[in-house]
């Protein structure tokens, strides 16, 4: 099993910034990818973005050019950088980790509260 535990959401007004956190533990050998999924009241989960083991990043529309993923890989942590947030980026924002073995398992963290005011 994979734990997955984020950190560094909260308040802020809109135009600013914030940066969540996602530590992995467990059965973290073999784990292709990282990301970030969001959902907001009333609405689907989204994808946010994902990083793969070999780097490849992928983002979700709405925030190409405003938001970034990284990982430190040693640590078995991702982050994400959020920038110029808007509003409408208010959601609980919510770590997943995979691993492809023949199927694909998603592991998945608690969520992070970002509420982004006007």
């Amino acid at each position: 099993q994979v734990q997955l535990v984020e950190s560094g959401g909260g308040l802020v007004q809109a135009g600013g910034s914030l940066r969540l956190s996602c530590a992995a533990s467990g059965s973290t050998r073999n784990i292709n990818g990282m990301g970030w999924y969001r959902q907001a009241p009333g609405k689907q989960r989204e994808l946010v973005a994902s990083i793969t083991s070999g780097g490849s990043t992928n983002y979700g529309d709405s925030v190409k050019g405003r938001f970034t993923i990284s990982r430190d890989s040693a640590k078995n942590t991702v982050y994400l950088q959020m920038n110029s947030l808007k509003p409408e980026d208010t959601a609980v924002y919510y770590c997943n980790g995979w691993k492809f073995a023949f199927v694909r398992t998603d592991y998945w963290g608690l969520g992070t509260q970002v509420t982004v005011s006007s």
